[in-house]
């Protein structure tokens, strides 16, 4: 199976990009399996109903989401008629939505996707190691389900290491979002698993984390908030990870960076290069 994981897509460059390369790649690629983590989608800040169908309607099979999952009140209500929508499986017991689904994939195989959020700098929510054995232990990787993704949403890069570590073997891709910096890391782990501690964002990369620079800058060197973040605007860059897997285990076969437009060097999966 042919997984395209793109990383979390801030504002309208992140949007722009999305829909300038995400269609090509399906088609060029021959794509099977594509998510995008969209929690920064709408203004820097939660998605919307009506981005969340426009990434559907460009290719995207499943959107994962993070700690800014409910930043649009809307979020909270249209997640329950979007099946393809996942927010962090470990949130407390009684929030709307889903935190894994199975997914379709273009090519009729069986993909369970799982989003989970960190805790180590972050919000104390459950904890993510027991909920996302949980799934993996009920959907075994090459019996219930052709391919695994989990999208671990975490501040710091030990815990998103150990999540890989925790996973080996039992998911074709584990892949880090939330920190909007693409790592350098990406590998299949000794047990067969993709992986890669941050697929990086879908924006403008001439910013602050997606962020127009000038309040970020203001804060740092003031110590005060002038005004409201908002999203850069300039040409964004598509990040994310590739992977190919084998049709019998559900395992990485191999794994690459993905980077199309925008400022960053770009980066395509020779693999499946034309």
């Amino acid at each position: 199976m042919r997984i395209l994981f793109v990383g979390d897509v801030v504002g309208r460059s992140g949007r722009s990009a999305i829909t300038r390369h995400l269609p090509n790649a399906v088609r060029d690629w021959k794509l099977d399996l594509v998510i995008v983590n969209g929690e920064n989608a709408a203004g820097g800040f939660g998605i919307t109903e009506a981005i969340y169908e426009e990434f559907i309607d460009a290719g995207a099979d499943a959107v994962t989401l993070g700690n800014h999952a409910w930043k649009q009140k809307e979020a909270l209500v249209f997640i329950n008629r979007a099946p393809r929508l996942i927010r962090p499986l470990n949130f407390p017991k009684g929030q709307p939505g889903r935190g894994a689904a199975m997914i379709e994939a273009k090519n009729g195989a069986r993909a369970l996707v799982v989003n989970a959020q960190g805790r180590v700098f972050m919000e104390p929510l459950d904890d993510p190691f027991a909920v996302v054995d949980r799934e993996l232990m009920a959907c075994p990787l090459g019996e219930a389900a052709d391919a695994i993704v989990v999208d671990f949403h975490g501040e710091a890069t030990s815990e998103k290491q150990a999540m890989g570590f925790f996973c080996d073997g039992r998911a074709s891709l584990v892949v880090g979002t939330h920190t909007h910096i693409p790592t350098a890391d990406h590998r299949i782990l000794g047990g067969g698993t993709a992986y890669m501690t941050d697929a990086g964002m879908t924006g403008d990369y001439d910013s602050v984390i997606g962020m127009d620079k000038e309040e970020p800058l203001s804060r740092f060197v003031t110590g005060l908030s002038s005004g409201r973040y908002e999203p850069a605007s300039g040409p964004g860059t598509m990040s994310g990870v590739a992977v190919e897997t084998d049709d019998q285990t559900g395992l990485a076969l191999k794994v690459a960076p993905v980077r199309l437009g925008g400022k960053l060097e770009p980066a395509v999966p020779s693999f499946w290069a034309a």
